[in-house]
């Protein structure tokens, strides 16, 4: 697959979603040229929403992190993540009883804004597991991987329980050669000890997108065929627009490098209607 400017990607198209971290962002902070990007689309009269399985933060803390990174034009309604299809999924179908979590006291607000108690699985006692109506797996940090893990094993051993996963990703990139297990590592193996399917939310699933679709349709009628999708991995970025019926665009900023681009392309059968060194522009 030969790689395409993305400069000549955004004449072509009138709506981005954009993936956040391995897109816009990384570990190294902003990816160079996205500023004068997330500019052009403004200017050009087109519009972005930011596609993000991050559910560590709410829209407000999103758009606060990318204003310390210089990008002071983006705003909290340009975020849709995968902690609100949470929050959207705890308002609807848990009426009462504690919800429990592993992530940080930021992401556990996801649980608090739908009206919920929320307490974390560090503080849990044994003789309150009764009290659980729900688990949601929100983040990566924020609790002790070995005893909070074990806690919410054998917390779900006996108590069928909904269980949310708000952050599908299974790794994310901490440097240029090395990368962290994320949230959807954790509930992926606790599945598999299990022998159950969670509820899942964030891409690949359709929700974010159709949540996405539904935020720009109410500014002016569009398409799919006016939206592209730009993510940095295959299997939730590429996959989850390629279902929904989008043009993707792969950048190779951030989980897929250039080296492994190909084969991974091959291998896995995802792919991406274009490929970018990066969505950033000159």
């Amino acid at each position: 697959m030969e790689k395409t400017s993305f400069e000549t990607l955004l004449d072509r198209y009138n709506v981005f979603f954009l993936d956040s971290y391995g897109v816009i962002k990384n570990h190294g902070g902003l990816i160079e040229g996205m500023d004068r990007t997330i500019q052009r689309i403004i200017d050009l009269g087109k519009r972005y929403v930011v596609l993000t399985n991050d559910a560590s933060r709410n829209q407000e803390q999103l758009a606060e992190s990318y204003h310390k990174l210089g990008l002071y034009n983006v705003k909290p309604e340009d975020f849709v993540s995968s902690g609100m299809m949470a929050k959207n999924f705890l308002q609807a179908k848990i009426k009462q009883g504690i919800v429990t979590y592993l992530g940080t006291d930021n992401a556990s607000l996801y649980i608090s804004e739908a009206g919920r108690e929320a307490v974390s699985i560090s503080k849990l006692q044994p003789e309150n597991y009764h009290e659980v109506s729900a688990m949601v797996f929100l983040d990566d940090e924020g609790f002790d991987w070995n005893i909070d893990i074990n806690k919410t094993l054998n917390l779900l051993r006996f108590h069928n329980i909904p269980v949310i996963v708000a952050n599908t990703d299974m790794i994310y990139p901490k440097s240029n050669r090395e990368i962290n297990m994320a949230a959807g590592s954790v509930s992926r193996l606790l599945e598999n000890i299990l022998g159950r399917s969670f509820i899942k939310f964030g891409k690949p699933d359709s929700q974010m997108f159709m949540y996405g679709f539904d935020i720009v349709n109410k500014y002016q009628i569009t398409a799919k065929s006016d939206i592209l999708m730009v993510g940095d991995t295959l299997h939730t970025d590429i996959l989850g627009g390629n279902k929904f019926g989008l043009a993707t665009a792969l950048a190779l900023t951030g989980n897929t490098s250039e080296t492994e681009a190909a084969f991974l392309i091959r291998s896995s059968n995802i792919i991406p209607d274009y490929l970018c060194d990066s969505a950033g522009i000159g």
